[in-house]
Formats: C-alpha cells, sequence, structure tokens
C-alpha cells in the first residue's frame, strides 16, 4: 500500500513574500479615486487574505455591495498600474525559498491557496523562479473567499491528498479558519499580518518562528496524526 500524499498549502501574502507596501499603497490609491476616506495602513494589513469584495466590505462596512464591487476593481486597475510602472516589490520572505525548496525534496506536494487574483500570483511566482515547486494554484478568481474550505479543498483534490495528510500554512486568521473548515492540520506563521497569539485563538495547531522551522513542524504534526 503506497503512502498517503503529504499536501502543504500556504498562504501567498504575508507568507510567502511580504507584499504590505504595494497593497497599502494601492488600496490608499484606490479610496482616493473613489473619492473615499483612505484607511490606515493596520487596517489595510488585517484584510490582507480576503478576496478583494470582502476585503473592502471590512474596511467600508457602511457602503453597499455595489461599492464594495467597484472598489475592488478600483483597487486592481491600481495594482496593475503600479507593476505596469515597475512599482512592485514582493520580495520573499528570507529562508521561505529553503523551506520550499527542502519540503520538495522530501517529497511534499505543495500548493498555494491565496487572495491574490491567479494574474498576480503567476508573476509573483514567476518572478521568483518557484512556480514549478507548486502542483496546485488556488485564487480568488475561482473561489470564496477564506475562511471558506473551497481553496484547500481543490487544492487536495489537485494533488489526490486528504484532509488527514495535508496542512494548511498562512499568517492570519482566515487561513487557519480555512484550515479547520477543510479538515486539515494549521499551522500559522509568525512573519506576517496577524500576531501568533491570534492565529492560536482562531485554532492554529502550531505556530512557526521562523522559515527553517516549517519542515520539522510539518513532519511532527504528520507523526502526531498517525
Amino acid at each position: 500500500m503506497s503512502a498517503p500524499v503529504r499536501l502543504a498549502i500556504f498562504d501567498c501574502d504575508g507568507t510567502l513574500v511580504d507584499s504590505q507596501a504595494n497593497i497599502c499603497r494601492a488600496m490608499i490609491e484606490a479610496f482616493a479615486i473613489e473619492k473615499l476616506t483612505p484607511p490606515t495602513d493596520p487596517a489595510i494589513r488585517r484584510v490582507v487574505g480576503l478576496s478583494l469584495t470582502e476585503a473592502m466590505r471590512a474596511l467600508l462596512p457602511e457602503a453597499g455591495h455595489d461599492v464594495h464591487v467597484r472598489l475592488g476593481e478600483t483597487y486592481k486597475r491600481a495594482f496593475q498600474g503600479m507593476r505596469g510602472r515597475g512599482q512592485v516589490d514582493e520580495p520573499l520572505f528570507p529562508g521561505i525559498a529553503e523551506a520550499l525548496r527542502a519540503l520538495d525534496a522530501e517529497g511534499w506536494m505543495l500548493g498555494i491557496a491565496t487572495g491574490k487574483s491567479d494574474r498576480g500570483l503567476r508573476h509573483c511566482l514567476e518572478t521568483h523562479g518557484i512556480e514549478h515547486l507548486f502542483v496546485s494554484l488556488q485564487t480568488a478568481d475561482r473561489h470564496p473567499s477564506k475562511p471558506h474550505p473551497s481553496m484547500a479543498l481543490q487544492a487536495m483534490a489537485d494533488a489526490g491528498a486528504t484532509p488527514e495528510s495535508s496542512f494548511m500554512i498562512g499568517d492570519t486568521s482566515f487561513d487557519i479558519g480555512m484550515g479547520i473548515n477543510a479538515g486539515c492540520t494549521t499551522v500559522g506563521v509568525a512573519w506576517g499580518y496577524h500576531a501568533a497569539d491570534e492565529l492560536f485563538d482562531e485554532g492554529a495547531h502550531f505556530v512557526a518562528d521562523r522559515p527553517d522551522q516549517l519542515p520539522d513542524i510539518l513532519r511532527t504534526a504528520l507523526a502526531a496524526r498517525g
């Protein structure tokens, strides 16, 4: 009998790459274009990981759905304009590339579940030369917003994995909630946009302080699940 597929599903923004400066700049520009008072940077960081419409609803709860959708489209155009001007910088967190390659060398399958668009995710991964490491790329273009489990479930289906051998790794409570809803073991990361205490409060089974801890955490978690 073959061993079960081991799948590690990663969030992108705040987990693989540090994109907060780009997101905050584009969000402020979008609000300015729509003649709305822009949110603060901390408020923007709180919604990273949600789909755009859900993020706008959280930032502007008094507005209607049509405003949230329009503001999301304005944000997309603002971000694309920044990218066209060469103003988008999404560096990998130190140690992430090494952790991904270590897991790949050990035979783990890797996936991504992100609030980014298909276009934005592929550009990010191609820029860093790591797109070939992932067997499943799930984005907000084709799924409900986190913490709905749809992205994680599709990643499992793509990899042929079960919840018992799948792990959701992310920096926000939305990632942890999605993983729990999908039946995965959840691993928070402390270098992103939500505090470690918040991740544990949401139900994270583990929280990594550094990327180089991830392979050991996943091995330990997998052994504990039997």
